[in-house]
Formats: C-alpha cells, sequence, structure tokens
C-alpha cells in the first residue's frame, strides 16, 4: 500500500518527535504508539490534490492521516502537540524534543489546512459549475398538505418543546464532558513531559556523579604531580648550574601551567554539574506539583461525573413524563373524537325530525 503512495506523493516537510494516540476506551489517558522517537512527515499527492501525515514505525504505519480544513493542531504543552482524525475516531498527540520543533510543525499544519480548504473550494466551484451546466429545467417540490385539529397540534407543540429543552441539555452536558476531558489531557501532556526532562535529568546526574569521581582521581593525581614537578623546580633553582639544563626547567614549568589551567577547566565543570543540579531539584518540585493538579481535576472529573449521572436522571424522568403526557392527550383526543362522532349523529337525527 505505502509503496504505491509514495510514488505518487511527494515529502514536504519532516521531523522527528514521540507519537501518543488517545485511549479508546476513558478518552483520557494517552497510549505510546512508539518506543523511540519516529519520523513524522507532511506529503502531498498531485493527483488527488491532497494533504497526509504519515509516519512509519518499523514495518506498520503508525499515523496515516488525511489533513482537512477542519482540523486544528493544538499546543498543549511548551513541547507537547495534538489534534483530532474524525475519520480515523482518535487523537494524535507529539511529543518533541524542543519548542522550536513544536512551533515548525505547528506552522507546517497550519499551512497545509489552508492548502486543504484552498483545494477543496476550488473543487466544490468545480462541481457547480458542472452541475449548472448539466440541469435542464428547474424541478419543483410540492409538501403534502397538513390537516390537524386543536388536540393534535397542541401535542405537537409540546413535544418540540420538550425535544428543544433536551437537546440542550445534552449539548451542555457534552460540552461539560469535553472541558474536563481537555484539562486533563492537558495536564497528561505537560506531567509527560516533565516526567521526560526528570529522566533525562536523572541520567545526566548519574553520568555527573561518576565523571566527578573520576575527575577527583585524575585531580588528586594531578596535584601530586604538581607538587613534585615544583619540587623539582626548587631543586634547580636551588642547584644551578649542577642540574639539568635550563631548556628542561622550561618543560617542566610549561608542565606545570598546563596541569594548573587543567585543574581550573575541571573546577569549572564542577561547578556547571552542580549548578545543573540545582535544575534538577527545580524540576521535581514542578513535577510534584504537576501530581497535585492532575489529582485536583480528577477529583474535579468525578463531580462532573456524578452531576452528569444525576442529570441523566433527571432527563430519564422528564421522559416518562412526556410519555406519560402525550398518553393522556391521545386518550383525550380518542374520547373527543368520539364525541364529536356522537354530535354528528344527533344533529342527523334532528334534521331528519325536521324534515318530517
Amino acid at each position: 500500500m505505502f509503496p504505491h503512495h509514495r510514488e505518487r506523493e511527494q515529502p514536504i516537510f519532516s521531523t522527528r518527535a514521540h507519537v501518543f494516540q488517545i485511549d479508546p476506551t476513558t478518552k483520557r489517558n494517552w497510549i505510546p504508539a512508539s518506543k523511540h522517537a519516529v519520523t513524522v512527515s507532511f506529503f502531498y499527492d498531485a493527483n488527488r490534490n491532497a494533504y497526509r501525515i504519515i509516519s512509519v514505525g518499523g514495518t506498520k504505519a503508525i499515523i496515516n492521516c488525511t489533513v482537512t480544513p477542519s482540523m486544528t493542531f493544538t499546543k498543549t504543552s511548551q513541547k507537547f502537540g495534538q489534534w483530532a482524525d474524525s475519520r480515523a475516531n482518535t487523537v494524535y498527540g507529539l511529543g518533541f524534543a524542543t519548542e522550536q520543533q513544536l512551533h515548525q510543525f505547528s506552522e507546517k499544519f497550519k499551512e497545509v489546512k489552508d492548502a486543504a480548504r484552498l483545494a477543496r473550494e476550488k473543487s466544490q466551484d468545480k462541481e457547480l459549475a458542472n452541475t449548472a451546466l448539466t440541469i435542464a429545467a428547474p424541478q419543483f417540490s410540492q409538501s403534502p398538505p397538513v390537516m390537524c385539529v386543536n388536540g393534535p397540534e397542541d401535542k405537537l407543540f409540546r413535544s418540540q418543546s420538550a425535544d428543544i429543552t433536551l437537546a440542550s441539555e445534552k449539548e451542555r452536558i457534552k460540552k461539560m464532558l469535553s472541558e474536563g476531558s481537555i484539562c486533563e489531557i492537558n495536564l497528561e501532556a505537560e506531567l509527560f513531559t516533565l516526567q521526560d526532562s526528570n529522566s533525562k535529568l536523572v541520567a545526566a546526574l548519574h553520568e555527573a556523579n561518576a565523571n566527578v569521581e573520576q575527575w577527583k582521581k585524575q585531580l588528586a593525581a594531578y596535584q601530586g604531580e604538581t607538587e613534585r614537578l615544583r619540587e623539582q623546580v626548587s631543586e634547580l633553582e636551588a642547584h644551578g648550574g649542577q642540574g639539568p639544563s635550563e631548556l628542561l626547567k622550561d618543560e617542566l614549568t610549561q608542565s606545570l601551567e598546563e596541569l594548573e589551567a587543567l585543574l581550573k577547566a575541571k573546577d569549572e565543570e564542577i561547578h556547571i554539574l552542580q549548578s545543573k543540579k540545582a535544575e534538577y531539584h527545580e524540576m521535581e518540585h514542578e513535577r510534584d506539583e504537576a501530581i497535585l493538579r492532575l489529582r485536583e481535576m480528577e477529583m474535579r472529573s468525578s463531580e462532573l461525573e456524578r452531576r452528569i449521572q444525576n442529570t441523566e436522571q433527571t432527563l430519564s424522568n422528564s421522559l416518562e413524563e412526556r410519555d406519560r403526557m402525550d398518553t393522556e392527550i391521545e386518550r383525550a383526543i380518542e374520547i373527543l373524537d368520539i364525541k364529536i362522532f356522537d354530535l354528528n349523529d344527533l344533529r342527523q337525527s334532528l334534521v331528519k325530525l325536521l324534515d318530517k
């Protein structure tokens, strides 16, 4: 499938990112689609005048999404973004290594979406022109006459009012659910970014600690070598012409200066590692705050679910009440029909009596 498409499609932009998909069951948690960062590319199909986002992990495609004008790429943190694919019934998330990569992907997504919109408008204009040319004569349709009496009209009015109320209530519930899910997704994406940075800092600290121990040993060896060279220089200065030549003395002095410069460089590296350690503690504090906010969002989500259950119960009661009212209205209409029929019989009987 993919080699055939690659022959007619051309890549227009590529980057590397960690790919995630929303959990289809909970619609809240992210599921990693790749173990490592993979290549995510925009492709343009000249024959179909369409744009696609494709990412292949191993031997399978983990993203195969056609870009439509209705899609929107949302930045949920400094290094994480997401968009929804209604055709695949999923939400994709991308975690980038830098904020600049996220910005570049977002700008390219916006350009491709605008291009897809223009392509669709041109296609629609062309279809409208072809349709106008093929229409031979206007056609009209007549709607059947509507017959009603006061009883059914009142029933129809009540049903429409109840449907409008139920529809507005359902829209409000959907909005509440979407707001809670989006907030939780944003917090989970931010937590993922913090955990990723935390793991990188931990690895860097472990490596730095190992390097510090090694450098301390080297410093001790350099310091011993420096002291030995200084003693040799002192002996040369004390003995004057009886020791080695002036050339050897210059070489020893140069070696001593090089060792001192190396010691200074190692001290600066140790200072940099200590500052990184402080940054690691700050990242841990941010991670704890993110976890606390996530717990608060979970509590809010539980409250929303409780309110939704209550609202659903209220809706169910309203539906039952509406059904009961409909049944009573139908019964009243039947009684009215019988009364009207009896009145008609009575009128005919009176007319016959008058004729006689």
